[in-house]
């Protein structure tokens, strides 16, 4: 038996996807957007030296299948962060795939369309956005 004969016998087709420098390079990290990311970072960083007295508290979602949904639970979470922010910083994490999920959908990066269609380069796109 040749390699060809026993090698991915269970894969049934192939597309190459763009690397993580391609993707940033498409769609680049816009200013305003990396200037937040790092100033949120000095900020946790000085709450867990104890030089900022506020706590910060990471909330969900858990997963992303609706991004129209999640950019609108994101700008209610902006507006409720600017409500507390004298006390507490509110960071929004979340997944895009779901890696510990053996069984049913992946997560929105390998199936964007949610119907087993793997538009992997498509959930990378939007993702990224």
């Amino acid at each position: 038996m040749t390699e060809k004969e026993t090698s991915n016998l269970n894969i049934a087709s192939e597309r190459v996807i763009p690397t993580p420098r391609q993707l940033k390079h498409a769609l680049p990290l816009p200013g305003e957007v990396e200037s937040l990311v790092l100033k949120t970072r000095d900020i946790l960083r000085d709450i867990l030296a104890g030089k900022d007295q506020r706590i910060f508290i990471i909330v969900g979602p858990c997963s992303i299948h609706d991004p129209a949904a999640a950019l609108e639970y994101a700008d209610r979470l902006a507006t409720l962060a600017e409500r507390v922010g004298d006390q507490i910083v509110l960071v929004m994490r979340t997944y895009f795939e779901k890696p510990r999920t053996s069984t049913g959908w992946k997560g929105f990066i390998n199936d964007p369309d949610l119907n087993d269609s793997f538009q992997v380069e498509e959930g990378l796109k939007i993702a990224r956005k």
